[in-house]
């Protein structure tokens, strides 16, 4: 039985439509990006309150902080950085997630990335220990110009840092948008630190967003290997069908319903149980 969940802010900036859509399409989980068109992490306690409120009254629950953590350049302060991560871990435990997610730092253009690798290294690291100390798991998402943008440097991050604390999130889009075949040159190097899909789906040749299983980013196998391997993790739509830019995206309830058909009917087909 897999488990479905979703960027709320995908739906709508205000959160009683994201719990309404959500819980609609029978999701009992979301991820939480932003709330109010204000970062998770930005929120106060009052807003943290309401938000907490409104996922208990339609019977949801939290399966990941969407956190931007690690996503600022490599050679920017990372001080105030590591106290977001903090942030991040409280507001994790406050809201019952498990896992935050994180990135690998952006990297300037035309930079080597091997250049900064020992750097990133030791930043993962610290926020791993914060994960430690809080209890929760950071999923490390693949994005475009971080480190770990292709598989080889995600697996480079995960096994370099070695902590039960930071796991990998899948996000098949962001792959073909760097000119990887995401199952093809990805899946068995990632697959035993995988724990957290993010679902959408892109065309390598404009690197579009598009619903699952309409662009190159290999869903069905993946989904089908996933599937045959026994995983039990999270599956979050991510559909950016909308807006996408640098710190999330932006579907609107048609569109994500749309994403969530689309991946559901891939499952079916695959005759995968989902909740």
């Amino acid at each position: 039985m897999w488990t479905l969940s979703g960027f709320a802010d995908e739906i709508s900036p205000d959160v009683e439509t994201q719990c309404a859509v959500a819980s609609g399409l029978g999701l009992g989980f979301v991820e939480l990006r932003s709330a109010w068109d204000t970062n998770v992490l930005d929120l106060d306690d009052d807003q943290r309150e309401r938000v907490a409120s409104l996922l208990r009254r339609h019977d949801l629950r939290v399966s990941s902080i969407g956190s931007p953590v690690g996503k600022i350049f490599v050679d920017e302060d990372f001080d105030p950085h590591l106290d977001r991560m903090r942030h991040a871990a409280r507001v994790a435990r406050e809201l019952g997630a498990p896992y935050v997610r994180v990135f690998s730092f952006f990297v300037r253009p035309g930079t080597d990335p091997a250049s900064w690798r020992d750097v990133v290294l030791r930043r993962m690291e610290a926020l791993a220990d914060v994960a430690r100390a809080a209890g929760v798991v950071l999923v490390h998402e693949n994005e475009k110009g971080i480190y770990g943008d292709v598989p080889e440097r995600c697996l480079d991050v995960v096994e370099s840092v070695g902590s039960p604390h930071l796991a990998l999130a899948w996000d098949s889009a962001n792959f073909v948008q760097v000119g990887v075949r995401p199952f093809t040159d990805g899946y068995a190097l990632l697959r035993p630190h995988l724990e957290y899909v993010q679902v959408k789906d892109a065309l390598a040749a404009t690197g579009a967003v598009v619903p699952a299983g309409r662009g190159d980013g290999e869903v069905p196998e993946t989904v089908r290997a996933l599937r045959d391997d026994g995983f039990d993790g999270f599956f979050s739509l991510e559909p950016h069908l909308s807006d996408a830019h640098s710190l999330g995206g932006f579907s609107g309830p048609e569109l994500f319903t749309e994403a969530w058909e689309a991946f559901t009917t891939i499952l079916d087909a695959e005759a995968v149980p989902f909740r």
